[in-house]
C-alpha cells in the first residue's frame, strides 16, 4: 500500500507542486517571521551590551510620574566619590531624548524611532572618536555624531538649527564630528547633539547644576553588585542605583517586549496565510479523492481496509507536508535575513548579528505546515474510505451529494461564531475581549464556508450570466456552478483575506466620518496648530506664536495646549494647561456642570464629569498634583465641564507649565472672525511657525485627515501582510483549475472534437476562473463589510457614531478580482487549450 501510494503521489507531480505551495508560503512565513524578530533582537542586545560597557554603576533620579526626566544634583557626585570601591572621579552627564536638528530642507531630521539625544560634551573618551573639528567650548557651539552628520548633510562651520526640551529653534556653530569605535557612525541609529554642559543642562533639563545620571567606575577587584550596593547605602533611598548590566539588561527586556508583539502579530497573519491554506488543500485533496474513485475502489476490492485507504492519503498528505514545510523553512531563513538587512539599512547605524536559525522557527514551520496539511486532508481521507468497491466498475464521476447537513452545520457554526464576536464587541468581556472577538472571526468565517455551497449555484450562474453572450462564456458559467463544494471552497479562499482587509476599510472609513460629522457639529475652531507624534516627546512650538497668532487681522481667539503626563492624588493622568480656557469652551464647545469655566487663576483647574464621578471630586474640592519636574502642587477644582466627544481629563492653570516636562505648547485652536479670509490667515499662521517645522497648521478637515492617515498607513501594512493570504487563494483557484481540466480531460477532447477551438477553450477556463474570483470577492465584501460594521458599532460610546462604507476601494477589489481570475486562469487554459482531443477521447 505504501508503494502505490508513493507511486501515485510521484506520477501527479504537478498535484504535489500545486497542493505544498500554500503550506511552503506558510511555513514561510512563519519562519520567517523568527528568524527576522531573533536577529533584531540578538542585535539590540550587542547594541546595549556595547552601550554599558564602560558603566560599572549608574545613578539616577527617582521618576514620580511616567516619562519624566528625573535629575541628579552635582552635589552627589562629590558623595559618591567617598564611597569605598569607586575608582577615580564619577562621570555626571546629560543624556536626554529631545534635541532636535533642522536640516536644509527646513524640516527636522528624524530616526524612524531611535532617540535624538542632547547631550553635554564630556571629551574624547569612552566611544566617542572625534573625526573633524574639536568639541564645543562656546555656549553657541554643538558637536554632533558622525550619522546626524551624513544624514542632515552637515559639515564643521556650519550654522546649524536646533530644537531642544526647553527652547524652542536656536542657531548653533558646528565645530566637531564624532563616531564610535569600528568605524561607526552611531551605537543605533541614533542622532546626538552635544553642547556645553551648562547649556546642555539648560535646554535639555531646564535648570543648571543638575544631570540625568552619573556613570561611576568600580576599583580593580570590587565587583560591580558589591559596589552598587555601597553606593545605595551612602545615597540612601533618593536615587536609583543600578549596574551597568542590569540597565543592559532592562533595555533589552524592553527591547523582546516590542519584538515579542511585533512577532506575535507576523504570526497571525501567517495564521490568516495558513487558514486559507487550509481551504486550497481541503479543495485539492477532495478533488484527488474524486479522481481516484476508481483507483481507489480497485484497492478496496483487491483487499485494501478502509484504514489502509485510509494511511494512503494521510501519508500523501504528509509527505507533502513535510516536504512543502522544509522548502518554506529554507526559505523563511533566506526572506528573515533579508528582512533583517532591509531593517538594519531603514533604522541605519543598527549593526546586524549573524543569521541564526532558531529552534522556534524550525518547530514553527514542520509544526504548522504539516499540521495544516493533514487536518486539511483528514476529511478527503475519510471519504475516500468509504468508497465501496463496486465503484471500480463505474465512471469516475461522483455524483453530487446533498447540502442539507453541511447547510445545518454552516449555520449553527455562524451563530457560534456571531455570537462569540457579539460578545467580545459588546458584553464585558474584560481581559478575555481580544480572544473572544478573534475567535469569533475565526469561526464566522468557517460558518460562512460551510454555507457558501448552498449559494454558489445560483449567484454562479447570475455572474456566470454577464458572460454567457457566447459559447465558451455559457460553458465557463455551467462547470463554474457544476460543484456548488468545489466551487465554495474556492471561493472561500479569497473570501477570508478579501473580509479582513474590508473589515478593516469600513473601521478606517466609518472613523474618518465620524471625526469628520464631530468637526462639522462640535467644533467651531477654524484653524488647528499640531504635528504628528513620531518620537517619545511631542512636537511643539515657540509660545510666542500664540500671542502673535492673537494679534493677526481677522482672528477672533486663540487657545494653546501644553501636555503632560501627572499624578493626581497618586493616580496617573494626562495632564493639559490651556492657554485661554474661556476661549476653548467657546470653541468647542465646553459647558459647566458644577462650578465655572472661567479663565483659570494659579493653582487652579477644571474636569470633565466621567473624572470627577470617578474621583468623587466636586467643584470646591482640592487635589495634589505632581508633574514631570519641580513638587507637588495642591490644586482646587473650580470647575466640571460636561461629557463631549471631543474633549476630556484635566485642564489646569498656566503658572504650572514651567513643570511640565515640555513647557512648550503642543496644539493651538484659533477661531476667526465672521467673513475672515481664512487662506490668508492661515498662511499668516504658517509664516508664524517657519522656526517651528515640526507643526504646521490646517484647517479643521485637514487636521482630520492628519489624524486618520496614521490609520491609512495601518491600513496599508495590514494590506500588505495579507496579501500573502490573497496570494494562496489565487493558488488555490489555479489548483482547482488545474485538477478540474485534468478531470474534465475527455470531455474537453470531445468539445474540441465538435468544433471547439483553442482559444474558445481558453476563454471557457477564463470565464470560470473569472467567476469563481468575483464570487469569492462578493463574499468577501459582504462578510467584511458585516464584520466592519460590527466593529463600529461597539465603539460607538467611544464617539465613532458614523458608519461609512469605501464603496470605491470597494469596487476596485471586486474589479481585482475578476483581474486575479484571468490571472490565475492563464496555466490552466493554455494546459486545457494543448490538449491532444484523440489521446483525450480515450482517456479515463
Amino acid at each position: 500500500m505504501l508503494r502505490a501510494t508513493l507511486k501515485s503521489l510521484l506520477s501527479r507531480k504537478l498535484r504535489l507542486v500545486l497542493s505544498g505551495m500554500a503550506v511552503v508560503l506558510g511555513a514561510m512565513f512563519v519562519s520567517g517571521a523568527f528568524v527576522l524578530t531573533d536577529t533584531i533582537g540578538r542585535s539590540f542586545d550587542s547594541l546595549f551590551s556595547n552601550a554599558y560597557a564602560n558603566v560599572d554603576v549608574q545613578v539616577t533620579g527617582h521618576e514620580v510620574t511616567e516619562g519624566q526626566q528625573a535629575t541628579v544634583p552635582a552635589s552627589v557626585a562629590d558623595q559618591i566619590t567617598a564611597v569605598p570601591g569607586v575608582a577615580g572621579q564619577p562621570t555626571p552627564q546629560v543624556l536626554v531624548d529631545g534635541a532636535r536638528v533642522i536640516g536644509h530642507d527646513g524640516k527636522a531630521v528624524t530616526t524612524f524611532g531611535a532617540p535624538r539625544y542632547g547631550r553635554d560634551w564630556a571629551g574624547e573618551k569612552d566611544q566617542v572618536q572625534l573625526r573633524e573639528g574639536h568639541g564645543p567650548q562656546a555656549d553657541n557651539e554643538i558637536a554632533v555624531n558622525a550619522g546626524l552628520a551624513k544624514t542632515a548633510n552637515l559639515h564643521v562651520g556650519d550654522q546649524v538649527p536646533v530644537l531642544t526640551v526647553f527652547e524652542p529653534k536656536k542657531t548653533y556653530k558646528l565645530v566637531g564630528i564624532f563616531g564610535r569605535p569600528g568605524g561607526r557612525d552611531s551605537l543605533g541609529g541614533e542622532t546626538e547633539v552635544d553642547f556645553t554642559t551648562p547649556v546642555a543642562q539648560r535646554v535639555m533639563l531646564g535648570q543648571t547644576g543638575v544631570y540625568s545620571d552619573i556613570n561611576v567606575k568600580a576599583a580593580a577587584g570590587v565587583p560591580d553588585d558589591a559596589l552598587r550596593a555601597r553606593i545605595a547605602t551612602a545615597l540612601g533611598s533618593s536615587y536609583q542605583v543600578k549596574t551597568g548590566k542590569q540597565l543592559a539588561d532592562e533595555n533589552k527586556s524592553s527591547i523582546q517586549s516590542g519584538l515579542s508583539f511585533f512577532n506575535d502579530i507576523l504570526l497571525g497573519f501567517a495564521a490568516v496565510a495558513l487558514f486559507v491554506g487550509t481551504f486550497l488543500i481541503l479543495n485539492t485533496f477532495s478533488i484527488i479523492v474524486a479522481q481516484r474513485t476508481r483507483e481507489l475502489a480497485m484497492m478496496r476490492s483487491l483487499g485494501s481496509s478502509r484504514r489502509q485507504v485510509i494511511g494512503s492519503v494521510m501519508i500523501e498528505a504528509l509527505l507533502i507536508g513535510v516536504v512543502a514545510s522544509l522548502v518554506g523553512l529554507g526559505l523563511g531563513i533566506g526572506v528573515g535575513a533579508v528582512l533583517a538587512a532591509l531593517f538594519g539599512g531603514f533604522v541605519g547605524g543598527l549593526q546586524l548579528a549573524g543569521i541564526a536559525v532558531p529552534l522556534s522557527a524550525v518547530i514553527g514551520a514542520l509544526a504548522v505546515g504539516i499540521g495544516i496539511t493533514m487536518l486539511a486532508a483528514l476529511m478527503p481521507a475519510i471519504r475516500a474510505s468509504r468508497i465501496p468497491p463496486v465503484a471500480a466498475l463505474q465512471e469516475v464521476a461522483t455524483a453530487d451529494r446533498p447540502l442539507t447537513r453541511v447547510t445545518v452545520s454552516g449555520a449553527v457554526t455562524t451563530a457560534i461564531g456571531v455570537g462569540l464576536l457579539g460578545w467580545g464587541l459588546f458584553g464585558r468581556a474584560g481581559s478575555g475581549t481580544l480572544w473572544l472577538v478573534l475567535a469569533g472571526v475565526l469561526v464566522s468565517f468557517i460558518g460562512v464556508a460551510l454555507l457558501t455551497p448552498l449559494v454558489a449555484r445560483p449567484v454562479v450562474a447570475l455572474i456566470g450570466s454577464l458572460f454567457a453572450w457566447s459559447v465558451p462564456g455559457k460553458l465557463g458559467r455551467i462547470n463554474s456552478g457544476r460543484n456548488p463544494r468545489r466551487t465554495a471552497i474556492t471561493a472561500a479562499a479569497l473570501m477570508v483575506g478579501l473580509a479582513l482587509i474590508t473589515g478593516f476599510n469600513v473601521v478606517v472609513s466609518s472613523v474618518s466620518a465620524s471625526l469628520h460629522h464631530l468637526g462639522d457639529t462640535q467644533v467651531k475652531a477654524d484653524l488647528i496648530i499640531s504635528g504628528q507624534q513620531s518620537a517619545e516627546l511631542p512636537p511643539t512650538f515657540d509660545p510666542a506664536v500664540l500671542e502673535k497668532s492673537k494679534q493677526l487681522p481677522g482672528v477672533r481667539e486663540v487657545a494653546g495646549g501644553y501636555l503632560d503626563i501627572g499624578k493626581v492624588n497618586g493616580k496617573a493622568e494626562g495632564i493639559a494647561a490651556v492657554s485661554d480656557l474661556p476661549a476653548l469652551a467657546d470653541m468647542f464647545p465646553l459647558t459647566a456642570k458644577e462650578g465655572t469655566l472661567a479663565a483659570l487663576g494659579d493653582n487652579q483647574a477644571v474636569l470633565d464629569e466621567d473624572e470627577a464621578k470617578t474621583l468623587g471630586l466636586h467643584a470646591g474640592s482640592t487635589v495634589t498634583i505632581q508633574l514631570s519636574r519641580g513638587q507637588p502642587h495642591t490644586v482646587k477644582v473650580v470647575g466640571i465641564y460636561a461629557k463631549n466627544d471631543v474633549f476630556n481629563g484635566w485642564m489646569v492653570a498656566t503658572n504650572l507649565i514651567p513643570d511640565f516636562r515640555v513647557p512648550q505648547p503642543a496644539q493651538a485652536f484659533i477661531r476667526l472672525q465672521n467673513q475672515s479670509d481664512l487662506a490668508a490667515v492661515k498662511a499668516s499662521v504658517a509664516r508664524l511657525l517657519a522656526d517651528s517645522p515640526e507643526v504646521n497648521v490646517t484647517d479643521r478637515s485637514g487636521f482630520i485627515d492628519q489624524q486618520v492617515s496614521q490609520l491609512n498607513s495601518v491600513l496599508t501594512f495590514i494590506q500588505i501582510l495579507l496579501a500573502l493570504a490573497i496570494l494562496i487563494a489565487i493558488l488555490g483557484i489555479v489548483n482547482t483549475l488545474a485538477l478540474s481540466v485534468l478531470e474534465r480531460t475527455r470531455e474537453l477532447g470531445l468539445l474540441r472534437a465538435i468544433g471547439l477551438r483553442r482559444a474558445q477553450a481558453m476563454r471557457m477556463v477564463t470565464v470560470e476562473a473569472v467567476v469563481i474570483s468575483i464570487f469569492g470577492a462578493l463574499l468577501g465584501l459582504i462578510v467584511g463589510s458585516g464584520l466592519g460594521v460590527a466593529v463600529v458599532r461597539a465603539l460607538r460610546d467611544q464617539g465613532f457614531t458614523n458608519v461609512a462604507l469605501p464603496w470605491n476601494q470597494m469596487v476596485v477589489y471586486l474589479v481585482l478580482a475578476g483581474v486575479v481570475g484571468v490571472v490565475a486562469a492563464i496555466l490552466p487554459s493554455v494546459r486545457a487549450a494543448r490538449i491532444n482531443v484523440l489521446e483525450a477521447i480515450a482517456y479515463e
